[in-house]
């Protein structure tokens, strides 16, 4: 396994590939990630993961400082997974000046739930993946990348800047990797304690909650939507939770549903300190 920590290393170890396979991530890696590592392995000539905390999408408050750096733990389960090349660069090696030119996504899809409630995010978000997409696919005819359905609106950003800026890439999304109970994975689940884990489920059992009743309201969804979205807050709430959104949304563009639409339950809570996401296609 080679480990790149600057775009030109990364290039010459790539220099031979022309199908690479790449799955971005921030590291403090769990299951989740190694399952799209196997996942992308036999789609491409060589398997591409990049391991880099972006601080151009931590808002000031956010926990960019204390965000989990497990580096030899991670590179262990790379290897393990079959991973041919690492990609970690430090900030000064990826940004080696001020970034001022930025992506900015679609404010239709980028600026609603977490864009709303973490503004800039998806720029940031786009601008780092837009330059991970460049320094491993540069001068290569096709290439293939992975990422979580977890981050299900961060999935659809990326789809629409590869689409629309024409990229080489076939944007694979998989199913998010979830704990016996149902827990979704997420590197933040090691910010909770043993009793906010165990209550850490319920936002899944409230959007499941929220998406049976969306079903049982499909032919006026629209109309009922806020009503269904304040009853599954209120619910969170009660036990202590502090929701950003509960909600159903249309699968291709997240915007409000109509009649017939296939619907995606996102939600986004903080419980105690930790902030999580999830969602559910329906």
């Amino acid at each position: 396994m080679i480990i790149a920590r600057s775009i030109d290393e990364l290039r010459q170890a790539l220099s031979a590939s022309q199908c690479p396979a790449f799955v971005p991530t921030m590291g403090n890696l769990h299951a989740g990630h190694i399952k799209l590592v196997e996942l992308a392995k036999p789609q491409g000539d060589c398997t591409v993961v990049s391991i880099f905390v972006n601080r151009l999408q931590f808002l000031p408050h956010e926990d960019f400082d204390s965000y989990p750096r497990t580096w030899e733990a991670d590179c262990a389960k790379l290897q393990a997974a079959g991973c041919d090349v690492v990609f970690a660069p430090r900030e000064t090696d990826l940004y080696p000046e001020a970034q001022t030119v930025k992506v900015h996504a679609d404010p239709a899809l980028a600026d609603i739930l977490e864009g709303e409630f973490r503004p800039g995010f998806f720029t940031g978000v786009s601008t780092v993946v837009m330059k991970l997409f460049m320094s491993v696919f540069a001068g290569k005819g096709q290439g293939v990348a992975v990422f979580g359905k977890k981050d299900y609106q961060q999935l659809m950003v990326i789809r629409q800047m590869v689409r629309q800026f024409a990229l080489p890439i076939t944007v694979v999304g998989v199913d998010t990797c979830r704990a016996e109970d149902g827990l979704a994975l997420s590197s933040r689940n090691g910010y909770l304690s043993e009793s906010e884990r165990t209550e850490a489920l319920q936002l899944s059992l409230a959007l499941r909650e929220l998406g049976r009743d969306a079903l049982a309201a499909a032919d006026a969804l629209a109309r009922h939507l806020p009503a269904l979205e304040v009853k599954a807050m209120n619910a969170l709430s009660q036990r202590g939770w502090q929701p950003d959104y509960l909600t159903v949304r249309r699968r291709h563009d997240l915007q409000v549903p109509q009649a017939g639409d296939a619907l995606v339950v996102l939600g986004a809570a903080k419980l105690g300190s930790t902030r999580l996401i999830d969602n559910f296609e329906i």
